[in-house]
């Protein structure tokens, strides 16, 4: 029961991407509850409930060109209704009309808090951080709607920190 928990979940955080990268912004409800808190430090801002979150990803998103998003790396840990995720993920965003080239690459991590629901696992609380960019930090903040941070950190100095939901999770007594 565990491995398929573990499938579902991971399928879940693939799902992600896929949703992001198609611009089919429904997809989300197979990913996220209803009360989602997300925090993207990549995008310098925190979204409390889905429909919000949903629309702000839509209206950045639809404002790129293109952009590319790959999740790997999955780490679960099941605990009843309720698991800890932790991926790497990779995201190249594409906006042809920045000043100083077209293309940033981000490289970050998600830390995610899941439950199980009626329709399977699905994401309570996310948090996004930026281990590492390059490119041209306009393409992701053209009129600055969002604050990205920018700030790139060590995981290990993240987990030094405590910061990490995931590691808190395997670790406790």
């Amino acid at each position: 029961m565990v491995n398929d928990d573990k499938a579902a979940i991971i399928e879940a955080l693939n799902m992600y991407a896929f949703a992001l990268d198609a611009r089919q912004w429904d997809l989300f409800d197979r990913v996220f509850t209803e009360d989602v808190e997300a925090v993207f430090g990549p995008a310098g801002a925190a979204w409390v409930g889905l429909e919000e979150f949903k629309t702000s990803f839509a209206g950045f998103h639809d404002s790129l060109d293109s952009h590319v998003h790959t999740m790997m790396g999955q780490l679960v840990n099941v605990d009843g209704d309720k698991a800890n995720a932790f991926s790497y993920g990779n995201w190249i965003l594409v906006r042809e009309a920045a000043e100083g080239g077209p293309t940033w690459t981000g490289t970050g991590y998600y830390d995610d808090e899941l439950v199980r629901t009626d329709d399977g696992w699905r994401i309570k609380r996310r948090v996004c951080r930026l281990l590492s960019w390059t490119g041209n930090p306009s393409v992701p903040e053209p009129q600055r709607e969002h604050q990205p941070d920018m700030n790139a950190i060590g995981l290990h100095q993240i987990a030094k920190k405590g910061d990490i939901t995931f590691l808190k999770a395997i670790t406790k007594n």
